[in-house]
Formats: C-alpha cells, sequence, structure tokens
C-alpha cells in the first residue's frame, strides 16, 4: 500500500493545448474562418451598392 501512495497521478493536459495541438481542428479553422469573413463581406459590399434607376 505505501508503495501506490507514491504514484503520481497523471496531470491532464489542458482543454486549449489539447486543441491548439491538434493539426486538422487549426487547418479546419483556417480554411472556415477566411472563408466565413469573406463571404460575409462580399454580402456587405453588395449590400451597399445603390440602387439603379
Amino acid at each position: 500500500m505505501p508503495q501506490e501512495e507514491n504514484v503520481p497521478k497523471p496531470e491532464q493536459i489542458p482543454f486549449f493545448q489539447r486543441m491548439l495541438e491538434n493539426p486538422f481542428l487549426l487547418l479546419f479553422i483556417g480554411v472556415v474562418m477566411p472563408t466565413v469573413f469573406y463571404i460575409l463581406w462580399g454580402i456587405m459590399e453588395i449590400a451597399t451598392i445603390p440602387v439603379a434607376e
């Protein structure tokens, strides 16, 4: 029993560290975020075009 008390518990990796170490998640975020921003920017540009008479 005394030997089991000296064994340290495995340290849990923080959520953000696990998230930033996932290359596929970073790739997904790196593709999706610019795409969404450009789409929103395009919609805003189209919405600000004055209506022709």
